[in-house]
């Protein structure tokens, strides 16, 4: 790992131990873009050393991590920002306005989708190697369990293996189970089921390449996420969420969303009796749409995440994906991952951050870190 300390563009000065890098008086604020299971030690240790702190998504590795730098963010005053970069996108914010106030009517379904077809081969077999010069595998891995070096087992590819990520469950999941919550207005759900592997990818992840992840939020709201890794057939208008609705359906694109009316029947539906067919076909004839189509083009920059970040440095005031709003959603789709890995269909109790059914399911909520690192 390699930390920098930078007051101009050039020469910057280099740390191996980032917590030499926080000992600086006259640091304000840090990035921390490190891999998942650093994200809770590097985060309460720059608070508690008195910096504000911008941490991608997702928050953390484990539930018990992300209430752990929710309360050391709030003991120290500190300004924070999740890489959860859409709750500053205009767009998003407008279309999850909309959702919320009714605008679509009740939403039944809400669903997320991460498309790719990785197959055959995917991220390949590489076998176990020495580190590469320079690379300190041992404090790479940290708090994580120690295995041999691989070099899928790190930087990017680090995201397919179980002891420093939650796959693309929490690395694209939390993005959209995040706009889905917020366009709810609920920060976590009643209960969560999942189903998946790896079934067609020959490669040696750990993550699944296929699995599908559904939540029931309070208010009669069913959501999903749905991670195709094998396959890269094209969603509905290819979004990347969608709100099914009682009026309509809006379709989240990357650079915009669409709102696509449903006819709406005043009368019955379904046709039991001569009589009831002739009604239906009256009813139908009427039925109209009682949304207008709406296309809206956007950008969801992470300029402008960034550029709130810095604006509330100087305010103080809280950023747009504040430690809280990062935790509740990542927590959501690292439960998904545990409902996956259980089998089970587990009943979450938010306030308490447990399980209420299922005791062995509860013994995912964190891992034992490796000594000499301790979770504050």
């Amino acid at each position: 790992m390699d930390f920098a300390h930078k007051k101009s563009r050039a020469n910057p000065t280099h740390y191996k131990d980032y917590r030499k890098l926080l000992a600086h008086r006259d640091l304000d604020a840090v990035a921390i873009a490190t891999p998942d299971h650093w994200h809770a030690l590097m985060c309460i240790d720059a608070c508690n050393a008195g910096k504000d702190v911008y941490v991608e998504k997702p928050l953390s590795l484990t539930v018990v991590e992300g209430r752990k730098m929710v309360e050391a963010v709030r003991r120290n005053k500190r300004v924070s920002q999740v890489g959860i970069h859409r709750r500053s996108s205009p767009f998003c914010r407008e279309a999850a306005d909309l959702i919320r106030t009714g605008g679509i009517g009740h939403v039944t379904l809400a669903a997320g989708y991460n498309i790719r077809n990785e197959y055959p081969h995917g991220i390949g077999n590489p076998p176990n190697a020495t580190p590469p010069p320079g690379v300190d595998w041992d404090l790479w891995l940290g708090p994580a369990p120690k295995v041999p070096y691989n070099p899928n087992r790190a930087y990017y590819r680090f995201r397919w293996f179980w002891n420093y990520s939650g796959g693309q469950v929490t690395n694209f999941g939390v993005h959209y189970l995040d706009m889905i919550q917020w366009s709810l207005g609920k920060d976590a759900p009643l209960s969560v089921a999942a189903i998946g592997g790896k079934y067609a990818v020959q490669d040696n992840r750990e993550v699944p390449d296929t699995c599908e992840v559904i939540y029931e939020y309070h208010g009669a709201t069913m959501a999903r996420f749905s991670q195709y890794s094998a396959n890269g057939g094209a969603t509905v208008r290819n979004c990347e969420i969608e709100f099914r609705a009682t009026l309509g359906t809006l379709y989240v694109q990357s650079n915009g969303y669409e709102i696509a009316p449903d006819r709406i029947s005043e009368g019955t539906v379904y046709a039991r009796t001569p009589l009831d067919r002739q009604t239906e076909r009256g009813d139908r004839a009427q039925s109209k749409p009682r949304l207008e189509p709406k296309a809206v083009k956007g950008s969801a920059d992470t300029a402008f995440h960034a550029r709130n970040f810095l604006d509330c440095l100087k305010s103080r005031s809280k950023c747009n994906c504040d430690i809280e709003t990062g935790h509740r959603s990542t927590s959501t789709a690292l439960i998904g991952n545990i409902a996956l890995k259980t089998r089970a269909h587990l009943q979450w109790d938010a306030q308490a951050e447990r399980f209420t059914n299922h005791r062995e399911a509860n013994n995912y909520l964190h891992y034992e870190y490796r000594a000499p690192w301790k979770l504050g």
